[in-house]
């Protein structure tokens, strides 16, 4: 068999293990032992020799092994180690792995351990890509059939939870030369999805037996019921989170929480004012607009937002379904550091909680200011860049301090959004007067025109539990990746706005949220 990988062997007791030697040689390892520490530094330092893995015995004179180990880190970070020790010992295996081992194998050893460890450390990858085009071929054949067969609301989570899956494994995908079939069933699913909830979301609205959860029942199915309970619970809301968003930051937590992953439906518009405030009101917009006229405004004027009236929506309702909270509400939003550092240390303060709710915003503005910006295009060019720029965000950001100091606290924590975005690619044509809004992916007016295979046209609002303070009023909701340009310049538009990240409309990104309770691991 020829050699494929360089082993250095650094153990005293090497001459014994010369059988083992010789089998690795004949299974394609090509081995260089040496006795000691000193020794392996060296032929790491001044050989020619490009060294696949090293193993290292942990107990010899001189440098021992850990000695060795932080020598070896200290020239090559990125080289495989494999820790030949005696112990399996919990707290030194621990110390071990924070000087970056890459396995253990505990004495005593034969070959065939030898020989799996080392294909487990350096064959896994080329195996895992070896395998993604069979895979691949599973989980496309498996999705065309979930689509073909009538999907539920549940069908498409699964679908889209699958999709997702792919697009995090997206490199692996382009050496295997699937990613172009890999984005057409992604912009297939997304059609027929936009297609699905079109056909479907006035029946939802109206309550029938099918729907998914909507912004309007998030609290009352995943956090009332804990507090029912009397448990202390962190209610965090982080605008225009994404799905594939949390997927990418996800096992940031495993070490601090327990996980257990839902799912929602943004409420139609998908956009912030719509779906934020039916998920702290439980109401939908044409319910707040009855009910608490002095609050509801549907466009801002640029000096108010739209969201200005959360905590009084949170706290009629939790009035409607009972709740006493003793202590009371915390409310606080957080739109930069300062504001992310002052609610830090309240948590950190904090002895008791029953219900403390808190808005972030960093990534709605990311996505409103990377239209602007263009070093922020350029950071975020497409969907894989955004996802990693969310997950490098989120990994230094106050909000995972935030996390890992309510993971010492008895409390639960669920993290939702009210929406999430689409990656906008096409334009199609709207037609409205000067009163119609400017927003990319919705729009609302009287007399409203639009290309109907692409958006969807709303004639009676109050079907979809939308205001309609007359009988002209009008939305019209893009589907997929369109967005909304006038015929007036079109193409001039087209371009400007083509590659921006939207939301509003109707797609499996705008759409599609996930709601997690974390349960501390105390």
């Amino acid at each position: 068999m020829s050699q494929t990988h360089q082993i250095l062997w650094i153990d005293d007791e090497i001459e014994a293990l010369q059988p083992h030697t010789l089998v690795l040689r004949d299974r394609g390892y090509a081995v260089t032992p040496v006795t000691n520490g000193e020794d392996g530094i060296a032929l790491l330092t001044q050989s020619e020799t490009q060294y696949s893995a090293i193993l290292l015995d942990q107990v010899m004179p001189g440098k021992d092994g850990m000695a060795t180990l932080d020598a070896i880190r200290a020239i090559n970070t990125q080289i495989p180690v494999i820790l030949v020790t005696q112990s399996s010992d919990e707290q030194f295996i621990e110390v071990a792995l924070g000087k970056q081992v890459n396995d253990f194998l505990v004495k005593p050893i034969g070959v065939a351990q030898i020989v799996s460890t080392l294909k487990r450390v350096l064959d896994q990858p080329q195996i895992v890509t070896d395998q993604i085009p069979s895979q691949y071929t599973a989980d496309f054949n498996a999705i065309r059939i979930m689509k073909d067969s009538a999907p539920s609301w549940q069908d498409w989570v699964n679908i889209y939870v699958k999709l997702l899956q792919w697009d995090l494994v997206s490199e692996k995908l382009a050496e295997g030369g699937l990613e172009e079939t890999h984005l057409g069933q992604k912009k297939e699913c997304n059609t027929e999805f936009s297609d699905f909830v079109a056909s479907r979301y006035s029946d939802w609205a109206a309550g029938s037996s099918d729907a998914p959860p909507l912004s309007v029942n998030v609290l009352d199915k995943h956090v009332i019921p804990q507090l029912q309970a009397g448990k202390s619970v962190y209610f965090i809301v982080v605008d225009c989170f994404r799905l594939d968003h949390w997927l990418a930051v996800e096992s940031l937590l495993y070490p601090y929480f327990s996980i257990e992953r839902q799912y929602s439906f943004s409420i139609l518009p998908s956009a912030t004012m719509y779906s934020r405030n039916a998920l702290f009101s439980g109401l939908f917009p044409i319910e707040i607009a009855e009910q608490y006229p002095q609050y509801w405004q549907e466009e801002s004027d640029g000096n108010t937002s739209t969201n200005r009236y959360e905590r009084q929506f949170l706290e009629a309702h939790l009035k409607r379904r009972g709740i006493k909270l003793k202590p009371g509400l915390q409310y606080f939003k957080i739109f930069d550091t300062r504001g992310g550092n002052t609610y830090k240390k309240r948590v950190a303060a904090n002895t008791r909680v029953s219900l403390s709710a808190l808005v972030i915003n960093f990534i709605d503005i990311l996505t409103h200011q990377r239209s602007q910006s263009d070093v922020l295009q350029q950071l975020a060019p497409d969907e894989s860049a955004f996802r990693a720029l969310a997950r490098s965000w989120f990994s230094h950001s106050v909000l995972f301090d935030i996390l890992r100091i309510i993971a010492a606290q008895n409390a639960t924590v669920v993290l939702t959004s009210d929406h999430g975005s689409v990656f906008c690619n096409r334009a199609t044509r709207a037609y409205g007067n000067r009163e119609t809004t400017t927003s990319l992916r919705f729009k609302i007016g009287s007399n409203l025109g639009c290309e109907e295979d692409q958006a969807v046209y709303l004639r009676n609002p109050k079907e979809y539990r939308l205001p309609a303070e007359n009988a002209s009023k009008d939305y019209i909701l893009a589907k997929d990746d369109y967005y909304f340009v006038y015929p007036n310049d079109f193409y001039k538009y087209k371009r400007q706005f083509q590659g921006g990240f939207q939301h509003g409309g109707i797609s499996m990104g705008e759409l599609i949220t996930p709601v997690v309770t974390l349960t501390p691991r105390l």
